[in-house]
């Protein structure tokens, strides 16, 4: 069980967190509402009454500060898109989805205007024609016969193709079923509650190796294999396999989450600096 003195240095670090995440923010380099209002006031009321020294409470007054100014951000993100009429993708989709035929055909030909264009033939259009025609070369002198070697025709094998990379060495399908396999072994015996660090499981001995594992665990996610859970408080990524694919995945709008694979971040995580 944590000392007060170790609760109270852990909510340091969290308020310091909230600050920094509002900062960037305010800073319009990160969606406003990327951040839970909610679940950051619980974390400011739950350390709220530990807070004794001066330099604590006022911390604890510009983590408020700057939560107000998130909220204030939100607030006029939502004003502008009411007075320019803005909608919600996932709305217009919604309404798309329940429409009629009937109404989607009214709706389109409300919208539609086509361009009409007659295009005819003439006395002028046909000359030009036979003048074009009249002044063309032969056949023979446009396309003159290439020398071309004549090459033997042979045989090769798969494991030939493999060696000059025209086919891969397995199936994209079977090598990204192995890798989930080794995912849902290594959690198994390295990982927690079903998931497990995600650097733990991308970090290799070299950067090429980290790199390949990396663009694997992209699919893996993409395809329904895992999933990715993000606690950004604590700076924490992640990574927890499906023990069936999940298909629907496929079926649904998702997002792109950017994570940071660089040689900087490698050796960071060979270190033991990195999560």
């Amino acid at each position: 069980m944590q000392s007060k003195k170790e609760q109270k240095k852990f909510g340091r670090e969290k308020l310091q967190r909230i600050i920094e995440m509002c900062t960037a923010i305010e800073n319009r380099t990160v969606d406003p509402f990327l951040l839970d209002i909610d679940s950051i006031i619980k974390v400011v009321q739950e350390y709220f009454p530990q807070w004794e020294e001066v330099d604590e409470l006022n911390l604890d007054s510009e983590a408020i500060h700057h939560l107000a100014s998130v909220i204030k951000l939100q607030s006029e993100w939502v004003k502008h898109c009411s007075t320019s009429l803005y909608t919600d993708p996932f709305l217009l989709e919604e309404k798309i989805t329940q429409a009629s035929k009937e109404e989607m055909l009214n709706l389109f030909l409300k919208a539609w205007h086509p361009l009409v264009e007659q295009e005819q033939l003439s006395m002028n259009s046909l000359a030009a024609a036979m003048r074009y025609w009249d002044g063309l070369l032969p056949i023979k002198e446009r396309w003159p016969d290439l020398d071309v070697e004549e090459v033997a025709i042979g045989t090769t094998s798969r494991d030939e193709l493999v060696k000059q990379r025209i086919l891969g060495d397995k199936l994209f399908s079977d090598e990204l079923e192995g890798y989930w396999r080794e995912l849902k072994d290594t959690v198994k015996e390295k990982g927690a509650d079903g998931k497990i660090l995600y650097w733990d499981f991308i970090g290799a001995n070299t950067y090429e190796e980290t790199v390949e594992r990396a663009f694997l665990t992209s699919f893996l996610i993409s395809y329904g294999y895992a999933t990715l859970e993000i606690r950004p408080l604590e700076e924490l990524i992640f990574i927890k396999p499906f023990e069936t694919p999940n298909m629907e995945i496929l079926t649904q709008q998702s997002i792109s989450i950017p994570i940071s694979v660089t040689h900087e971040n490698w050796q960071k995580w060979k270190r033991g600096e990195l999560d």
